[in-house]
């Protein structure tokens, strides 16, 4: 019996890719030269395989093409500062809208992605409900 080699499902297909490429920054300029820089598409790549799969960011197989771990920590770290996350969950709450796949009954907020206002209200500390602890017997 023969055993083909079937290649994994892409994390990023040609077609998600083409859709957001756009929002990404332009590279940098390298007035010095320097090593080439890892594209964009497999960098995302690589952070998304650590999101997936939860595995540490230097534990990120090289043979992937998505550059080091560390690499893919600091484009997310970088990209995070420059609101690009932002702006990916925006065009994906579009696209999920459009398409009817996303009902505003099916959204939720929470406090990582609505910041508080100047003066919003500070919650009350929370009162204990327990009974206090008596000394241990034992």
């Amino acid at each position: 019996m023969r055993y083909m080699a079937t290649t994994a499902k892409p994390i990023l297909t040609d077609e998600k890719w083409n859709q957001i490429q756009h929002l990404f920054p332009p590279p940098p300029p390298r007035p010095k030269g320097g090593r080439k820089r890892v594209d964009y598409r497999r960098v995302l790549t690589g952070i998304l395989f650590i999101l997936r799969t939860g595995i540490p960011w230097h534990e990120l197989p090289l043979e992937m093409g998505c550059g080091s771990g560390m690499t893919c920590w600091r484009r997310l770290r970088d990209w995070q500062a420059l609101g690009l996350w932002q702006r990916l969950l925006e065009h994906f709450v579009q696209e999920l809208g459009a398409s009817g796949r996303l009902q505003a009954s099916d959204v939720m907020l929470d406090s990582s992605l609505v910041p508080a206002k100047r003066g919003a209200n500070i919650p009350d500390p929370t009162r204990a409900t327990a009974a206090s602890q008596g000394a241990s017997t034992t």
